[in-house]
């Protein structure tokens, strides 16, 4: 597989980087842009893509500090790991009996015959036709999945040609890696090896401590393994679901980490949590392994929970903690217990997993990752395509830039009521340091206090409710953006810009939430140089290493009795410079509920010594 993906992003990056010198006159070894009206040899289509390449090569440099050059490198390492994960997300969907063969066999694939027999000679070569087709899937699949699939995207605009193309149809279908595509892993292996081993030294022996969000990114990709996975799930989620059943719960079989005493049996809780209050978050969620395996837990809390109502009564279910009291009991939302098993992969997708990441490849996989578990699970039960439940847009989000084109936020902020515009850029400022700190940043303690810099002088209007009011404001910034998205006097580089803000607003409405559990394999070592003095002053007992503020932060974000897993290194539990964060954190805000001391060589390359541990929040 490291050997395949290694292969596939070296061909896709040479064919993109020629495509950019040959057809589209841009060059990102120099930097140089030759103006479109000099390349006289474009069709109608590829001048329309040079212009849209020209607009998202602007919109990056508008970002300080980036260059001609590397942000047409950042367009090529893009556009290539977006190819390669189509075309993986297709043959990974072939072997789960979603789609029609497509990929696999390449121009042989079963369903492209069969679309070439009714096309007839009409699309031209074949070559032409399996692009065509190809193009054809992706906006199928665009519906459910636009991070990835969408082919207007900035990340997605080109398409390798026929020699590109089969060249890697060849690498994708080697023998060797064929059985791989089957399982649920398989992505996050993809996406860890998309950046080589010799990348990350190399970036390791230029600086010790990470530069930008790039390097913060790619040095700390370490696959997380199953049996981790399932040891620190089993020990939050199941242990929650465990305790609130008062330990009636086919969790206690199934969790083979669960860590229960034989005759342990807590007592019941006087209201059993509705499940789709129950939120979960991976504040690192790289390809969303933790997701994956919770996702069969959550499968089994649905049903559960159906047959606790069933039992104890419509009231039976807690939809208050979770903040969803406008929620009707099970029993009054779903016909039956059938109809909403057929809806539980959508509500697990849509309220009950989230994940942040800083690598916008790992929004596309994480997101992919969950829907093919989702379609698996509607496979496994029979659900027919055209009856399974349309999947939302998923609460997994990229911490990306807010957008930095001083001349379209003011154009943007024109048609806004003047204390809107005021709210718009000022949360754009707030939310600067996204990139590098993503959930790190504590913008729900900043949100207050500019709220009320924005709206103070008119009453009480933002201080009797603040969250509230904010979600009036930020529900009209959210139209104001796709409007100006959609509208024909917006660039392409003004849809970039929107875009970007409106990832942004997600992100607040991540901060926002209080968490049942989080679940992590977080950066560790010392934070970039840009983020490590606002870092020490937000987490003053945590500052001396990205792991300890992630376990910090995470214990923010959930409830008391929530719980918290990670795996990072063992060094934090002795060594003298995390002494404050063990007694201040650690000890107290937490109590350390288990832990498994695992040496080396679990994180792949990482070399460091591990420890899998799970801390129940106190205070």
């Amino acid at each position: 597989m490291q050997r395949f993906v290694n292969e596939a992003r070296k061909a896709l990056e040479e064919e993109f980087t020629r495509q950019l010198q040959l057809d589209y006159g841009l060059d990102p070894g120099s930097g140089t842009v030759t103006p479109i009206e000099n390349l006289r040899h474009l069709n109608d289509t590829q001048r329309e893509t040079a212009r849209i390449l020209r607009d998202t090569l602007a919109h990056y440099c508008a970002s300080p500090g980036t260059s001609a050059a590397s942000g047409l490198d950042r367009i090529v390492r893009e556009q290539a790991f977006t190819v390669l994960n189509r075309l993986a997300a297709l043959r990974m969907a072939e072997a789960r009996g979603l789609l029609i063969e497509s990929v696999g066999n390449g121009y042989q694939a079963k369903g492209f015959q069969l679309y070439a027999r009714l096309a007839g000679a009409g699309l031209g070569e074949t070559g032409d036709a399996y692009r065509t087709y190809l193009l054809s899937v992706f906006d199928e699949l665009s519906q459910d999945l636009p991070a990835l699939f969408d082919r207007y995207s900035p990340q997605g605009r080109l398409f390798p040609r026929e020699a590109a193309l089969v060249q890697v149809l060849s690498l994708i279908n080697h023998g060797e890696i064929d059985p791989l595509w089957a399982e649920d892993e398989t992505i996050g292996w993809i996406y860890q090896y998309f950046n080589s081993k010799e990348e990350r030294k190399a970036m390791r022996d230029a600086s010790q401590a990470p530069r930008n969000s790039r390097e913060l990114a790619v040095r700390n990709q370490f696959f997380t393994p199953r049996y981790v996975v399932e040891f620190l799930v089993d020990n939050t989620l199941g242990r929650l679901w465990f305790n609130w059943t008062g330990g009636q719960t086919g969790l206690r079989d199934r969790c083979q980490y669960l860590l229960v005493k034989p005759d342990e049996q807590p007592e019941a809780a006087t209201r059993l949590r509705d499940p789709r209050t129950i939120k979960l978050l991976d504040p690192a969620c790289g390809s969303m392994h933790f997701g994956l395996y919770a996702f069969d837990l959550f499968e089994e809390i649905y049903r559960e929970a159906w047959d606790w109502e069933q039992t104890h009564g419509p009231g039976a279910l807690d939809r208050e903690t979770g903040g969803s009291p406008d929620l009707k009991p099970l029993a009054q939302t779903y016909a039956d217990q059938d109809a909403l098993l057929r809806d539980v992969p959508r509500l697990i997708i849509e309220n009950n997993i989230y994940g942040v990441d800083i690598d916008t490849r790992a929004a596309q996989i994480a997101s992919l990752a969950l829907w093919l578990r989702a379609q698996r699970a509607w496979h496994e039960a029979g659900v027919k395509a055209k009856d399974r439940p349309q999947v939302g847009q998923g609460q997994v989000v990229a911490a990306v830039a807010p957008p930095a084109e001083v001349d379209l936020r003011k154009r943007f902020m024109e048609d806004l009521d003047p204390l809107d515009a005021q709210l718009f850029e000022q949360t754009l400022f707030m939310l600067k340091g996204l990139p590098e700190l993503g959930v790190l940043l504590q913008v729900e303690k900043e949100l207050p206090a500019l709220i009320r810099r924005v709206f103070g002088e008119h009453g009480d209007l933002f201080r009797a409710e603040d969250m509230a009011q904010w979600q009036k404001a930020e529900t009209r910034l959210r139209k104001a953006l796709m409007d100006y998205a959609r509208a024909a006097r917006s660039t392409y580089q003004g849809r970039l810009f929107a875009e970007d803000a409106l990832q942004g607003l997600r992100m607040i409405d991540h901060c926002r939430e209080v968490f049942d559990v989080v679940l992590m394999n977080p950066p560790f070592g010392a934070p970039s140089a840009g983020t490590k003095t606002n870092l020490g002053k937000a987490y003053p007992q945590s500052k001396n290493d990205l792991l300890a503020i992630f376990v910090d932060r995470g214990l923010e974000i959930i409830r008391r009795g929530a719980r918290l897993g990670a795996i990072t290194s063992r060094t934090c539990f002795f060594l003298s410079t995390f002494q404050k964060w063990r007694e201040d954190v650690v000890l107290g805000i937490a109590q350390p509920e288990v832990m498994a001391d695992l040496g080396n060589g679990v994180m792949d390359d990482a070399m460091v010594e591990a420890a899998a541990y799970v801390l129940e929040k106190q205070a």
